[in-house]
């Protein structure tokens, strides 16, 4: 036996927020939005993703937001996200850690941490 990969993340939201979590998923970080499962749909939450990458957003009642687990998405152009979140007033932590990445850590609207990471180049 052996895991082969990751299908998907799932990070949890409060209810009712779905289309504050479709507005940060999809038109700030350009991930599209999934259409869930007919038997899912009921539950609330959304997912977002595009090839391998794949986002769930599930409801939680008593929510409390993941301050120290959190994905960490590759991107292609990590200042052009940057310069995006900064406009729409979300946090922007650099941090340059982690050998061979350019990177930095935000907030979902709902507090949830969020790594966003780019291979450096040239090195």
């Amino acid at each position: 036996m052996k895991i082969v990969g990751i299908d998907h993340v799932q990070l949890a939201m409060p209810p009712g927020q779905e289309a504050l979590a479709r507005d940060f998923y999809t038109r700030i970080l350009g991930i599209p939005e999934l259409q869930k499962p007919a038997t899912l749909a009921g539950r609330g939450g959304a997912w977002f993703g595009e090839g391998a990458l794949e986002v769930h957003l599930g409801v939680e009642k008593d929510f409390s937001p993941a301050r120290k687990a959190h994905p960490a998405f590759l991107v292609e152009d990590l200042a052009a996200i940057a310069t995006r979140l900064r406009a729409e007033k979300y946090p922007v932590i650099e941090d340059d850690l982690l050998p061979g990445y350019d990177r930095f850590f935000t907030a979902d609207p709902f507090g949830n941490r969020i790594e966003l990471m780019q291979p450096k180049t040239g090195g």
